[in-house]
């Protein structure tokens, strides 16, 4: 299930880059604000903590990170998934301090924001197969990569 507005689906690569950008700039402040030990707090039982939900927005940063230059490179682009939860712990996010975990997300985000407005809109249909599902073009790859980025923004708001 796509995490982003299919209406969004015409959006050039520029487009999607300054969309995450704006989002990035928009949450920074409101991040810095919460206190490390309300990052590091369970949120409920078997639930990820703030800190260990800003880490997997941090590896998707990183697995995203190679889609977005890969599938300049070639089509089809086949690369694998990532299994989320081996991820986040072996990083072992919550055992950092929140600010640097802010930080980090941040500038990453940032330089995707980068990658991504300067994909050629030649590439928008390279066909990209994760993990063995169904390709899907490296359009919607950028979008919903964003649209996951305000889900996940969303949980550690609430």
């Amino acid at each position: 299930m796509p995490y982003f507005d299919p209406t969004l689906k015409t959006q050039t690569f520029a487009e999607i880059g300054a969309s995450l950008r704006a989002h990035v700039e928009a949450a920074e402040p409101k991040l810095a604000a919460i206190a490390d030990a309300d990052a590091k707090g369970p949120r409920a039982a078997g639930k990820w903590s703030r800190i260990q939900i800003l880490g997997h927005l941090i590896d998707s940063a990183a697995n995203n990170h190679q889609r977005f230059i890969r599938g300049q490179e070639r089509d089809p682009l086949k690369l694998p998934g990532y299994a989320q939860e081996h991820w986040v712990g072996s990083q072992g996010y919550d055992q950092r301090a929140w600010h640097e975990v802010v930080a980090l997300w941040s500038a990453y985000n940032r330089h995707l924001a980068h990658v991504i407005g300067r994909i050629p809109e030649t590439r928008r249909d390279t066909r990209c197969e994760i993990g063995g599902e169904a390709p899907v073009a490296l359009s919607f790859l950028a979008l919903d990569y964003v649209g996951h980025l305000q889900h996940h923004l969303k949980q550690i708001f609430e």
